[in-house]
């Protein structure tokens, strides 16, 4: 497995335990509008596990990972643009709350629920911030090795 794909396997990990956590504390289904697929064609008519519903999750974060690894290993970006770079690829997701909640067949937060809202935010600038710091630690070890 690539470096990208490992830290977005990761990032992604992390994002969906925020929210977890966050669900279990308040009770805003933010973690069940990260695993639906209710809407999908095929997706939407077979009742998932929680598993294959975060499988489906990670598989996005790890492309998503993927494409950040690749970037920055292409283009060798500094330590400040590797930052921006997350959170270009990062701050769209956020936007996705809107037509989930919007197409969502399940009980999901509505579209205008803030606190809602803020959470979903605060768990994806979470995995922004993780995917700087993994491909640091990923690429100190590396160097380290080569030493």
């Amino acid at each position: 497995m690539g470096k990208g794909a490992l830290i977005g396997l990761l990032a992604g990990t992390f994002l969906g335990l925020v929210l977890k956590a966050f669900q279990f504390m308040t009770d805003i289904e933010v973690y069940t509008l990260l695993l639906n697929v209710d809407f999908l064609p095929f997706f939407g008519s077979i009742l998932w596990p929680e598993w294959m519903e975060f499988l489906f999750h990670l598989i996005i974060a790890v492309f998503i990972g993927m494409l950040y690894g690749w970037v920055l290993d292409r283009w060798n970006l500094d330590k400040t643009w590797r930052w921006w770079f997350s959170y270009i690829l990062t701050v769209p997701t956020i936007f996705l709350y809107f037509p989930l909640s919007y197409l969502a067949l399940k009980e999901v937060p509505p579209m205008d629920d803030m606190a809602a809202i803020a959470l979903w935010t605060i768990g994806h600038l979470a995995f922004g911030a993780s995917m700087p710091m993994l491909y640091e630690m990923f690429t100190k070890k590396r160097r380290q090795s080569i030493i």
